[in-house]
């Protein structure tokens, strides 16, 4: 069993909100000094090992770079490189890779590999997307809404479509950073009951679009399907029909609203071509910033 000063990050409660504030200020600064080419190097020599069962662009290459940019190095382990789950105990992989690697990042499907992996881990654990959350996303995401317009605080947010893993951690983030999110979703899509009950004066669900657009400072969806619900598409893209992003939606929202989604997207399915690409939306600075953000937090979980 791990000893219990080891800080993981399986979703975004593992930290306080202060602790959520000073990694995005960090970010920030860290982002600063690498568009500056500034060398900083605070986890030269220490190794992080990357375990995904589900594959990604964005994770991989944000924590790889992350990691080289550090001085530190990064290993893939693709599903076809590791045992976890499939004969293996994760108890076991976890001491074993946690022998030799300074920190673990894990892309799976059910929260609690994470959860067992970091219980058994010697070393910090990161989720990096499991079906329950996506820690690391919020934080890309709340970085880039401060960069673009200050704190979050007392801000209206609307999360459009499936009450999904990152529904579920922008819930969290509303509680942590003290916004009010609004979640438009269809009937049956709602969120998982348990995230409702912990975050429940921070959240408002409906299934009228337009209600939840209003007056919105920040306006964020996802794809329809996720990852392994690909054979669910034709239901629900019949579901889904009414709850696209579209301009007239972010014509409710406040004037300066940002958007906002966490890629791949697909265009003319959650978002118009014509939101995704407008001056409005903030995707490309949200997409570089998991860098930064998984920088920041990287340092936060191994420099002491």
């Amino acid at each position: 069993m791990n000893s219990t000063n080891i800080r993981h990050f399986l979703t975004l409660t593992d930290i306080s909100s202060d602790e959520f504030r000073q990694i995005i200020k960090r970010a920030i600064k860290l982002k600063e000094m690498h568009h500056r080419g500034e060398v900083f190097e605070p986890l030269k020599n220490k190794v992080l090992a990357m375990i995904f069962e589900k594959s990604s662009t964005r994770t991989r290459v944000s924590f790889e770079s992350g990691m080289a940019q550090f001085g530190g190095h990064a290993i893939f382990l693709s599903p076809r490189d590791t045992q976890l789950g499939r004969g293996e105990p994760i108890e076991d992989s976890a001491r074993v890779l946690s022998s030799m690697a300074d920190c673990l990042m894990v892309r799976t499907f059910e929260h609690h590999k994470a959860e067992k992996l970091a219980e058994y881990s010697a070393v910090p654990v990161i989720n990096g997307l499991t079906d329950d959350s996506h820690p690391c996303q919020l934080l890309a995401d709340m970085q880039t809404y401060f960069e673009q317009r200050g704190d979050i605080k007392g801000k209206t947010v609307t999360w459009v479509g499936d009450g999904n893993n990152m529904c579920h951690s922008y819930m969290q983030a509303a509680k942590l950073l003290e916004f009010k999110l609004n979640i438009a979703c269809p009937k049956g899509f709602e969120p998982q009951q348990s995230f409702i009950d912990e975050t429940r004066d921070f959240i408002e669900i409906t299934s009228d679009i337009a209600a939840a657009c209003s007056n919105s400072d920040l306006i964020v969806t996802d794809v329809w399907a996720s990852m392994g619900q690909e054979e669910e598409q034709k239901v629900r893209e019949k579901a889904f029909a009414d709850f696209q992003v579209n301009s007239e939606m972010m014509a409710l929202a406040n004037n300066d609203a940002l958007f906002m989604h966490c890629l791949p997207a697909h265009r003319g399915e959650e978002v118009s071509a014509e939101v995704i690409d407008s001056e409005q939306s903030v995707i490309w600075q949200e997409a570089e910033n998991r860098l930064h953000a998984q920088k920041a937090l990287l340092e936060f979980l191994l420099v002491h």
